[in-house]
């Protein structure tokens, strides 16, 4: 299958929910791409493609709680390379380094184990949407105070309008999809 075919076969799995959460939200669900092997396998591959075609020296893999979680491992797997959870705050044992971002209502707090990268390290996050890019901005801060190197950010969705890569910058963003 064709890179072309491959994100035609995931536009075809993601549903759309008119008003969820609320109203004049339209929220894209990736439960249909979960549930198919063959669109799941398409956005694995194209992910790995990314990588293999612009790093060659990844390290490690740092999955978003809780969606990068889906992806992260079957990539990291291919790859040969390390897996690392960066999850919600309080949800890890043993030390860890946290780091706090503004959300519309209030803050939130993500954290990773204290012993999860090296300084030096080459980083790849990973999750399944960017919107307005402050989870993810938050992990790329909490990685880089511990001296891990960003390569990319990689998401299966972005929400272009909301500008959420803008907010990464420098890092780069890559998405399989995009929508307005």
């Amino acid at each position: 299958m064709s890179e072309e075919e491959k994100r035609a076969e995931l536009y075809r799995s993601v549903r759309e929910f008119p008003d969820f959460p609320s109203p004049g939200v339209l929220f894209r669900d990736i439960t249909p791409v979960m549930k198919n092997p063959s669109a799941l396998r398409a956005a694995t591959d194209l992910f790995e493609r990314f990588i293999r075609e612009n790093f060659s020296d990844v390290d490690v893999i740092a999955g978003l709680d809780a969606r990068g979680f889906l992806f992260g491992p079957v990539l990291a797997q291919r790859l040969e390379i390390g897996f690392v959870l960066i999850r919600k705050k309080g949800k890890l044992p043993g030390p860890t380094e946290c780091m706090s971002y503004a959300l519309e209502y209030g803050k939130a707090e993500i954290e990773i184990q204290s012993d999860a990268v090296d300084p030096g390290q080459k980083v790849v996050i990973i999750d399944d949407l960017l919107a307005t890019g402050g989870t993810m901005k938050a992990a790329c801060d909490l990685l880089q105070k511990k001296g891990a190197e960003i390569l990319s950010c990689l998401v299966l969705i972005e929400l272009k309008s909301l500008k959420g890569a803008e907010k990464l910058r420098p890092h780069r963003v890559h998405s399989l999809l995009q929508y307005d």
